[in-house]
């Protein structure tokens, strides 16, 4: 059977490339949108729960206030979901988490092969280089429309990091959200966030010590990597059980 995929938010930047990419290799069921338009030949649906209804799966990057309402409709609906929006709440966590209780749920704040590379790198030298030596930087920049700093990407890199060290992100993180950065202690994961122009992302995860420094850096080009991985997800969660999942489990690392 071919799997029919909703898109929310299909109007959106990111909206048009998942149906474009949805259209390859599966059957594009339509999407929701605020604007009222939609890409040409696509169904729109009044809401995330009709579109559930008509989806074996809804792709959802859409904002982060609608997270919470996205979970209960999805839920209530038993329609699988993959998750690329960042910036929400911990309520909204919460709702995701509820909603994995009762259908299969792909969350992740990148899906690119590259990004989700990185993240296992970062752990890795995060629990290799000594904290006391090597201070841990993170630098991203983006479109300037973009609305949360820093951006999904990097607290996932963040807490990669922390969790090589076997800290938590949020005891150790610094330089977030304009926060002013001071001299830098032991131990901290510094954050840097860079807004201009149409950047589609870019992420420096740097380890800088006296006499050494490691990078590890990803450049995306075409936000189609991202539409592509997220459709990826999508098929792969078919007839899944209800649970959490994230690009590790798609990747098989």
């Amino acid at each position: 059977m071919t799997l029919r995929v909703g898109i929310a938010g299909i109007s959106g930047r990111m909206g048009v490339l998942l149906a474009r990419a949805a259209k390859q290799d599966a059957i594009l069921a339509g999407g929701t949108s605020r604007s009222g338009t939609a890409p040409e030949g696509a169904v729109l649906f009044p809401d995330i729960g009709a579109l559930g209804k008509a989806s074996d799966v809804v792709v959802d990057f859409t904002h982060a206030d609608a997270v919470a309402g996205h979970a209960e409709a999805l839920m209530q609906g038993r329609t699988a979901w993959v998750l690329g929006t960042t910036g929400y709440d911990e309520a909204a966590g919460a709702a995701i988490a509820r909603a994995a209780a009762h259908v299969p749920v792909v969350v992740a704040a990148n899906f690119s092969t590259g990004v989700n590379l990185m993240l296992i790198l970062a752990e890795m030298l995060g629990g290799a280089l000594p904290a006391a030596r090597f201070d841990a930087e993170i630098v991203e920049m983006h479109h300037r429309q973009k609305l949360d700093a820093p951006s999904g990407t990097a607290l996932a890199l963040g807490r990669a990091v922390a969790a090589g060290r076997k800290v938590a992100l949020g005891d150790v993180m610094t330089g977030a959200n304009g926060a002013p950065i001071g001299a830098r202690r032991d131990g901290e994961i510094g954050f840097a966030s860079l807004r201009g122009g149409q950047v589609v992302g870019h992420h420096d995860v740097m380890f800088t010590a006296a006499d050494e420094q490691i990078v590890l850096s990803h450049h995306a080009f075409d936000r189609m990597v991202f539409a592509n991985g997220a459709l990826r997800a999508a098929l792969w969660l078919a007839g899944r059980p209800p649970g959490l999942y994230g690009m590790r489990d798609i990747l098989g690392l």
